[in-house]
């Protein structure tokens, strides 16, 4: 999925929101969440595009409410309720998002899984079988690396 892409599903997932939110708030959102992840676009597995989604609604979020951090009443409607509301799904979003890291680290590490843990070097040490010579500065004995 593109920028161009993910910012088209946001457009359409956030509706009602939409009014009160700026194009350049979709592509900051889309930055704010290539930040987070640390995944360039485009992504591409169904695990990344769902996390780019998630952290593009959080900072979609954290924008709608700073917007109603200095407004107290509108149209008879108590603002503190809608941004406490507000709050609670960032605080949510971001729960979720460091129960995700934890859980899945070579996603977020852009890492093999086998690359996550040392690597074996034998000691380069080798002697003939049954009669035990020293055959380690032979010319034909290699040195096995494992990951």
């Amino acid at each position: 999925m593109t920028k161009d892409e993910l910012i088209t599903k946001l457009q359409e997932e956030s509706k009602d929101l939409s009014s009160y939110l700026s194009s350049d708030d979709y592509s900051n959102a889309a930055d704010r969440a290539s930040y987070d992840t640390g995944w360039a676009y485009p992504v591409s597995t169904s695990f990344r595009i769902t996390w780019q989604l998630q952290r593009s609604f959080r900072w979609l979020y954290f924008y709608l409410l700073n917007n109603y951090a200095t407004k107290f009443k509108f149209e008879q409607i108590n603002l503190q309720q809608r941004w406490e509301h507000f709050r609670q799904m960032i605080k949510d979003i971001d729960e979720q998002f460091e129960k995700a890291v934890q859980e899945n680290p070579a996603e977020f590490a852009d890492v093999d899984t086998y690359k996550m843990f040392g690597t074996k070097i034998d000691a380069g040490f080798a002697y003939e079988n049954g009669t035990g010579r020293d055959i380690t500065y032979d010319e034909d004995q290699e040195v096995i690396v494992k990951p």
